[in-house]
């Protein structure tokens, strides 16, 4: 009996449920809990759990009610006899929007340094730290320390910290420094006593400091001006590792001062060499470039899907290119051709700071801007990628008598009506939906819960039923296939993060420091949540699962939730 329960856990799929079917109702149950068992979600490696970004693990007894407990305001010590439901807690900085990830019987966030961890940086010493704690028990065990910039602000705002998630893959992790470096990091620190790799510059080897195996410096060696910060949660295929690299406007939010720079880069995870560069935004970006890229086998084809600070969707071969160009596959403007870009967010027009999300072999992804530039309109588009070519749902041209000519891409405006200009569709645009407004009461008239605002969140879909967080507090519920609206919650705070689905359940954290559960479900009756709780302050980032546990970050702690706290 136990050969074919194991074979039931292995096989997996539409094949085990009709296996399963032809069972006895106590053997059936015994082989759908090991099938449930083998499905578990264990580590949470990067960004989104895998390259293709959707934030929908599996597991079980994951609890919807939790209390945080109190904290000593003299000591900041945690109070756990007043929590629910609390494995353990750990401090993080002052400010917090690295999203956690897990693996290696490790978990990694991305702060500030708040919390002053290592001793030769007490708390006032502002820096980028990448922290690592022990999964078990969110113990401290080492940090990654990146000291500011010279250049100031423009480059390296301060108390950010790191923004973005690592990559980890067996003993190794990879992410973007706040200095614009790609570094690859030992996940053991110098805590195994060895100093791994080929860098071996590291001046101070104690068991809190990370052990650095190689660097890439964006800046020096690409000419990389970030804006205000370098983030991307970086993705790998194979040996090959994605990185966008956040190159952006000067102080003057006008200029582009190195147009020249690449926006997009392939390397060799293993060495740091660097296989291909592109910088298809060009003259064209508009603020930062702050998004992370998405790779996924589509059409057949392997294809890595970057979003660009020009509000354009990139979409290349994911391989390591020829003479050190990769294969441009398609790209998307994910601006309407008439919207305009002003600066301070007063425009229609909008750069992606989300991370694209492959579900059904479809694209998905939303505009936004930088959350300083507060509210304004948003689009969210369902993409096809099997087109190929210039794939946006309109083209911008220009009258010329009776002809109608391609224009070139503009920064500021594609199509300036009252100069000619015309929006035309596109007969080979990828769209299959896009989302903006719905009169969903059909009064005729369009409502604040009836539009799509600017996000920076990323879509999380599960069952044919996407979940994305709005800007202006909205969560909006469709049909993954359709783009049809279900419902919109108001949680009357803004959204930073993204929703996480598991164990037929929704979690989603806002600005309030609300986290919001609700039901897994298209059914309008569902759209209060079950429960919603306080996590004592601002939640900017996304709540994940891994090995059974949920992992919820504020801007200043780490929580581990688990039915018991045990």
């Amino acid at each position: 009996m136990k050969s074919t329960y194991a074979y039931l856990a292995i096989v997996g799929s539409a094949c085990v449920g009709m296996t399963i079917a032809g069972l006895l109702p106590e053997e059936r149950a015994i082989a759908q809990d090991e099938v449930a068992k083998a499905e578990i979600t264990k580590d949470w490696p990067q960004w989104g759990g895998d390259s293709k970004r959707n934030n929908t693990p599996s597991a079980t007894n994951i609890p919807t009610i939790w209390d945080i407990g109190g904290f000593d305001r003299q000591t900041g010590e945690w109070q756990k006899d007043d929590a629910e439901n609390i494995k353990w807690v750990a401090a993080l900085g002052s400010q917090s929007y690295g999203n956690p990830v897990v693996a290696d019987g490790k978990i990694f966030v991305g702060t500030n340094n708040g919390n002053g961890y290592i001793d030769r940086y007490p708390s006032k010493v502002d820096l980028g730290c990448l922290v690592c704690f022990d999964e078990a028990t969110g113990e401290f065990l080492w940090q990654h320390s990146s000291e500011k910039l010279p250049t100031g602000r423009v480059h390296d705002w301060p108390l950010q910290g790191v923004c973005c998630a690592p990559y980890i893959e067996g003993k190794k992790l990879w992410f973007v420094t706040s200095r614009g470096e790609v570094r690859c990091l030992d996940t053991e620190g110098f805590r195994d006593g060895e100093n791994n790799g080929p860098y071996k510059d590291e001046e101070f080897t104690g068991d809190k400091e990370a052990d650095v195996i190689w660097v890439f410096d964006m800046m020096k060696d690409l000419g990389v001006s970030q804006h205000n910060m370098c983030s991307c949660s970086v993705t790998c295929l194979g040996d090959i590792l994605f990185v966008n690299t956040s190159n952006g406007v000067d102080e003057s939010h006008i200029v582009i001062p190195s147009t020249g720079a690449p926006s997009f880069i392939a390397m060799d995870k293993n060495t740091g060499e660097v296989y291909w560069t592109d910088k298809s935004p060009g003259n064209n970006i508009l603020h930062g470039q702050w998004s992370s890229p998405t790779v996924a086998e589509l059409g057949g084809v392997p294809q890595v899907i970057f979003a660009g600070g020009d509000g354009w969707v990139y979409s290349f071969k994911a391989d390591k290119g020829t003479d050190g160009k990769p294969e441009l596959l398609w790209k998307f403007d994910g601006n309407p051709k008439t919207s305009k870009w002003v600066l301070g967010g007063r425009g229609t027009r909008n750069n992606i700071i989300a991370t694209p999300v492959i579900y059904d072999q479809k694209v998905y992804v939303a505009v936004g801007q930088d959350p300083e530039h507060g509210e304004g309109e948003g689009h969210l588009w369902c993409l096809d990628p099997t087109k190929r070519g210039d794939v946006s749902s309109e083209l911008a041209m220009k009258i010329e008598g009776s002809q109608r000519v391609p224009i070139e891409h503009r920064r500021i405006q594609a199509v300036i009506e009252e100069e000619g200009d015309v929006a035309v569709p596109n007969p080979n645009s990828a769209v299959i939906w896009h989302y903006s407004t719905f009169d969903q009461d059909e009064d005729g008239k369009i409502e604040f819960e009836e539009t799509m605002h600017r996000s920076i969140g990323t879509c999380t879909i599960k069952d044919d039923i996407l979940y994305i967080a709005d800007f202006s507090g909205l969560l909006h519920c469709l049909n993954a296939q359709t783009g049809k609206p279900n419902w919109t919650y108001d949680m009357f705070a803004a959204a930073w993060g993204s929703a996480l689905i598991v164990n037929d359940h929704v979690y989603i954290g806002d600005e309030d420091g609300d986290v919001a559960v609700f039901k897994l479900s298209a059914d309008p009756d569902d759209a209060e949540p079950l429960e919603e709780i306080n996590m004592g302050n601002s939640v900017y980032s996304t709540p994940i699962v891994a090995n059974g546990v949920l992992y919820i970050a504020n801007k200043t702690h780490l929580f581990a939730i688990t039915e018991g706290g045990e």
